[in-house]
């Protein structure tokens, strides 16, 4: 299967932008991982304002929990709180209370009540471990696809590895983009 089938295969995951816009662009990412933050902080946003609003890109985050338990149960959180159709919040606090014991289970279900989720609920997933399967099969994913650190991202199935400043994405956002419009014609 090419890169594109065999992200398509993970199956739905969390989505800012346009479901039909021509470029895709997947990161694998570690809530523990120094350049992931960089990368939200940095370029994410940027991201959002630009392509991501105009309809040119499709984002979506994927897990690529590879630093230890403390990423497989902040990955298992933000799966808990997309349940309540809130990952992108969660995705969000998690990266700003990065560090240290900032993923201890007892932090992971207070940023939940912090952001209103419904807390039994979400303690009840976050004990059961019943995202783990999912959180492990998307990081490796990641590293038969070619992913060796955190961030990794596939645009339209491209590997870029790395917190890339924008200006690369721009580039290859570009490149994918004449790409489609040539097809059409």
């Amino acid at each position: 299967p090419s890169v594109e089938e065999t992200l398509a295969a993970l199956g739905k995951g969390p989505i800012l932008g346009n479901q039909t816009a021509p470029v895709t662009i997947v990161e694998f990412s570690d809530f523990q991982c120094s350049f992931c933050k960089k990368f939200w902080a940095d370029t994410l946003p940027k991201l959002k304002e630009t392509s991501i609003k105009k309809g040119q890109v499709k984002f979506i985050y994927r897990h690529f929990a590879i630093l230890g338990k403390h990423s497989m149960q902040a990955a298992q959180g933000a799966e808990c709180a997309a349940e309540q159709g809130e990952f992108w919040n969660y995705h969000d606090r998690l990266f700003t209370n990065r560090g240290g014991l900032a993923f201890a289970d007892a932090k992971l279900k207070q940023y939940a009540r912090e952001l209103g989720l419904k807390v039994p609920v979400f303690n009840q997933c976050l004990d059961s471990g019943k995202y783990l399967k999912k959180v492990e099969g998307e990081t490796a994913v990641a590293a038969f696809l070619g992913a060796r650190g955190t961030p990794t991202f596939f645009l339209n199935g491209r590997l870029l590895a790395g917190a890339q400043p924008l200006e690369v994405f721009r580039t290859a956002i570009e490149e994918e983009l004449k790409k489609s419009r040539s097809k059409k014609k």
